[in-house]
């Protein structure tokens, strides 16, 4: 059951700007189930048994489950963002690339995760483009330590 949380909208990139170095949001909870993981591991060619035998993974790994690949938890944040926030001048979002991340905790299949964006900067590039770099901290309902901490960079274009 993943509630429903309302995006905060920023109208300009003045409005966007004078957010650096705040939080922006928490974003809805996910639910990382076993058909994700194993979608995952057939986009990208990663099976091993610690992600896809779910008796193996119950039995023989640390965790007692299986457990979503990290780069899976990585792949969520853009979506987490953007279930955060909402830049309304934009037209369409580019990935633009990754400074810094960090997999803290694995994430079991069946749990919880949810984003807590913060804007660490934003720029204008061009009169069409805007690049900003949010940290995003996936945290893992009922879990002390977050799944993943990732600097991400994203394109605007408007």
């Amino acid at each position: 059951m993943n509630e429903k949380v309302e995006r905060r909208k920023f109208e300009t990139f003045e409005a966007l700007k004078s957010e650096i170095g705040n939080e922006l949001g928490i974003s809805p909870w996910h639910t990382v189930d076993q058909g994700q993981i194993n979608t995952f591991a057939e986009a990208t060619g990663d099976h091993q048994w610690i992600h896809v035998d779910v008796d193996r993974a119950t039995n023989e790994s640390p965790y007692g489950a299986p457990i979503a690949h990290g780069h899976l938890t990585l792949s969520l944040v853009p979506m987490l963002i953007s279930n955060t926030i909402e830049y309304l001048p934009r037209t369409a979002g580019i990935n633009y690339g990754l400074d810094k991340v960090r997999f803290m905790a694995p994430v079991k299949a069946g749990k919880r995760v949810r984003g807590k964006v913060s804007l660490r900067n934003a720029e204008r590039i061009n009169d069409t483009t805007v690049k900003v770099l949010y940290s995003t901290v996936v945290e893992i309902e009922g879990e002390e330590k977050p799944a993943c901490v990732a600097e991400s960079i994203a394109l605007y274009l408007n």
